[in-house]
């Protein structure tokens, strides 16, 4: 061995600071990650994100968008012997797929707002809708632009561009808005992260200028319940809901109609008739029927709140009922039992 070459010992200490180093390192971004307190620690295999394939539903909403754009930019030709709602779609497209007169689109477009809206479902969130509206009036917008810098070339006599310098073309606005969509999606669904520390659950959520931070401590924990749906047993991925006395992971349901009254008609009068009496009773138990309102409550799988979608569910689930054991009442009323009965011995 020659002099200049360090020695073994030397190698093993210089491994060793290295690893140690990179652990600090590391501890210290989960530490203003999350906001630990002092002494607190993510567990090993402690953090989650949800899965990629858990938003799969707002990528195919993109891949909806692109295919409306496709739709209006190369509206079909019916043939002579096609059919009578064949023939009327193409004539329906192509006196609506103009660029200078887009109100098929904003009608196509907008009905899938609404509908997507009113299902509420993973893709209905806010952000998801707001993007829908804005390529929905993206072409009335263009033409607005353009119609007023034409009318002020007529009235001001001077040479003005439009704000926005291109027309809207189906097929590329298409393609542009399919792309930003599917990479906003993306940043959504790592905009969510999940921790399970020497301490409590946190669930931590941060989108665009959407900020929201939630501790659970594991004494606060009644209930940990797994979600499977059949694509997420297909894909590998489930939900796992935190269920805690506060009511946390539950949301109430109503489920019913209200027509904003509570009488349902004029109040009985002295002089009325038994049979006016009878026949205004049978009115307001019909009229109670029909706006009768069920409130129902149900588990809440939303990303904010729960382990939403994520491949490791069982060693999610493991660790919160390992650290709920540890933390509870029933456990430390044990340990404090055992303690007692060696101290007597």
């Amino acid at each position: 061995m020659s002099e200049d070459s360090p020695a073994p010992e030397e190698d093993e200490k210089t491994e060793a600071t290295t690893l140690e180093s990179s652990e600090d390192a590391r501890i210290e971004a989960q530490t203003k990650k999350y906001r630990l307190i002092s002494g607190e620690t993510v567990l090993e295999n402690g953090e989650a994100r949800p899965s990629t394939l858990a938003f799969i539903g707002m990528y195919f909403i993109g891949l909806l968008v692109f295919g409306v754009h496709i739709l209006f930019s190369n509206p079909p030709e019916a043939s002579g012997d096609a059919s009578f709602g064949v023939k009327l779609l193409a004539t329906i497209l192509e006196l609506s797929s103009g660029e200078d007169l887009p109100i098929g689109f904003v009608l196509v477009m907008g009905g899938i707002t609404w509908i997507n809206r009113m299902l509420n479902i993973s893709t209905s969130g806010r952000w998801t809708t707001t993007a829908l509206l804005a390529i929905t009036l993206a072409p009335v917008i263009v033409q607005i632009d353009q119609l007023i810098a034409t009318i002020a070339n007529i009235f001001l006599a001077e040479n003005m561009e439009p704000f926005i310098p291109i027309d809207y073309s189906y097929f590329w606005f298409g393609i542009v808005f399919t792309l930003a969509f599917w990479a906003a999606t993306l940043f959504y669904q790592r905009s969510f992260s999940y921790a399970i520390t020497s301490n409590a659950v946190i669930f931590q959520h941060s989108f665009m200028l959407s900020r929201s931070h939630r501790r659970i401590l594991f004494d606060r924990i009644s209930e940990v319940m797994v979600e499977r749906t059949p694509m997420g047993t297909v894909l590998g991925y489930a939900t796992v809901t935190i269920m805690t006395d506060s009511g946390v992971g539950l949301v109430d349901e109503t489920v019913g109609m209200s027509a904003g009254t509570t009488g349902g008609g004029a109040s009985d009068n002295a002089g009325d008739s038994a049979a006016s009496k009878v026949k205004r009773g049978l009115f307001k138990s019909f009229f109670a029927f029909l706006t009768y309102q069920r409130t129902s409550r149900r588990v809440d799988p939303d990303p904010k709140h729960c382990f939403y979608k994520v491949r490791k569910w069982e060693n999610v689930k493991l660790m919160l009922n390992e650290m709920h054991k540890k933390h509870s009442s029933s456990n430390l009323l044990e340990d404090l039992k055992t303690a007692m009965t060696k101290d007597d011995s």
